[in-house]
C-alpha cells in the first residue's frame, strides 16, 4: 500500500533544537510561542539542524525580549556575510505578552527558559519560551521517581496485558 503524501503543513514543520533538561530543572508554569529575528546565514544554518539552546535563557531588557547565549553555528557557504555564533537575538512578542513576561520575572521570581526552536508549518523560525520556576533537588528526585514508576508500570502492563 502506498504512503499518503504529507500535507504542506506537516512537511514544513521541523524541530531544530530542543532543551530536554528544561522540564527536569524547572517547573514549567506556562509557555509562549515567539518569533525570532535572524540574519540570512542564521536561517540557512538552522535548516541544517545544528543549533543549541540548552545553555540559553530569555530576558526582558529595556522593553524588549532577548534570547541570550543561544548557539547557531556559522554557515559554511556564507563567506562574506557571516553571523556571530552567540549573539543576542531579539524575540518577537506582542506588547501585552511582554508585560506579562516582565511581571512574572520581576514579581513572582520566575525565569524564562527556551524549550524548543523550530520551523512552523509556514517555514518561519519560532521558539517556545517557558515561564518556569526552578526546582529544588528533592523535586527533581520526585520527578525522576515518578518517571521510573510510569516506565515500570507500562512495562508490567505490556508483559501481563
Amino acid at each position: 500500500m502506498a504512503k499518503k503524501p504529507k500535507s504542506a503543513e506537516e512537511r514544513n514543520y521541523k524541530v531544530v533544537s530542543e532543551n530536554r533538561r528544561a522540564r527536569f530543572d524547572y517547573a514549567i508554569e506556562d509557555d509562549l510561542e515567539c518569533g525570532i529575528m535572524l540574519e540570512g546565514s542564521e536561517v540557512k544554518s538552522l535548516r541544517t539542524g545544528q543549533a543549541q539552546i540548552a545553555e540559553s535563557y530569555a530576558a526582558v531588557e529595556e522593553g524588549e525580549l532577548w534570547l541570550v547565549n543561544s548557539y547557531i553555528p556559522p554557515y559554511a557557504q556564507a563567506k562574506t556575510f557571516q553571523h556571530e555564533e552567540r549573539r543576542r537575538r531579539k524575540l518577537l512578542v506582542k506588547q501585552k505578552e511582554l508585560a506579562k513576561l516582565w511581571s512574572a520575572t520581576q514579581r513572582e521570581g520566575m525565569t524564562l527558559v527556551p524549550m524548543v526552536l523550530y520551523f512552523n508549518h509556514k517555514g518561519r523560525a519560532k521558539i517556545k519560551i517557558g515561564i518556569a520556576k526552578g526546582k529544588k533537588l528533592h523535586d527533581k528526585r520526585e520527578t525522576s521517581a515518578k518517571r521510573d514508576w510510569q516506565r515500570s508500570k507500562a512495562r508490567l502492563m505490556k508483559d501481563h496485558g
